[in-house]
């Protein structure tokens, strides 16, 4: 075999390299390939995700105003509460004082 024979037969070698190379990959496509009703559902998928997130973040968003709500109320509820058992101890100490006035004024009389 001389030196244009190798060179024959190492480009022809190389050439049906590159021909199985490209029907592989031409194959390998050819059954991977997306069809449209797969992109369709991707698409509706990828709405309703779109639309699960934001019904979600709303719901985050009405829990926390809602929250900050009833937090703001027991604030209140608390406030109050401690007004009137101050309230409450001071009426009852003045009744007591009262009562030991009425007391010491009947046993005077």
């Amino acid at each position: 075999m001389n030196r244009t024979e190798f060179i024959i037969w190492t480009a022809a070698v190389l050439f049906v390299a590159f021909a199985l190379g490209w029907f592989a990959n031409w194959l390998i496509h050819r059954f991977t390939r997306v069809s449209a009703g797969d992109i369709g559902e991707l698409d509706r998928m990828s709405q309703e995700l779109h639309e699960a997130e934001e019904t979600r973040d709303q719901a985050i968003t009405y829990l926390q105003q809602r929250e900050a709500e009833l937090t703001n109320q027991l604030t209140q509820a608390e406030a109050e509460l401690t007004a009137a058992m101050e309230g409450l101890r001071d009426a009852r100490q003045e009744a007591e004082e009262l009562r030991s006035y009425v007391e010491r004024q009947q046993g005077t009389s």
